[in-house]
């Protein structure tokens, strides 16, 4: 059960894994429905710098704004918050001996990554941390 449910509904995506397998690299449908972890330091979207919005790999859904991202030093693109409070939803992930908050696509239930409340405190404090591979970068026109 989502720890944030929101009155705002996003329309849901639901495929087979051999769907999601067909319009998906074996990265993306690893991190995406497999709640894989890409390595450390190896998205090229860590130095994306542009102005635009940063959406789901599989659906397509607006995620993270460009404005929302910092850098953490943790290998992976960071963001202070979502695009909407609609567009993630959070679970608890006890996986590795630890209670952690996971962070999934409110479209396709795709793994993200997961949401820490070590982020700049000068804004939300939180730092969702995203595997790359789960996301593809729109820049604005203009």
């Amino acid at each position: 059960m989502p720890k944030n449910p929101t009155a705002e509904r996003v329309e849901t995506v639901v495929k087979s894994d051999s769907a999601w397998r067909a319009e998906l690299t074996p990265e993306q449908f690893y991190v995406l429905r497999q709640h894989g972890t890409e390595r450390a330091g190896t998205s090229p979207l860590n130095r994306e710098k542009r102005e635009g919005m940063f959406v789901c790999a599989a659906c397509g859904m607006s995620l993270f704004s460009s404005g929302a991202k910092f850098e953490s030093g943790s290998g992976w693109p960071s963001f202070d918050r979502p695009a909407a409070k609609a567009a993630v939803s959070e679970h608890d992930d006890r996986s590795h001996f630890t209670l952690r908050t996971e962070v999934r696509c409110a479209r396709c239930d795709g793994h993200l990554g997961h949401v820490f409340s070590d982020g700049p405190r000068e804004s939300t404090s939180l730092r969702y941390c995203i595997n790359g591979a789960a996301l593809k970068f729109r820049p604005d026109d203009g």
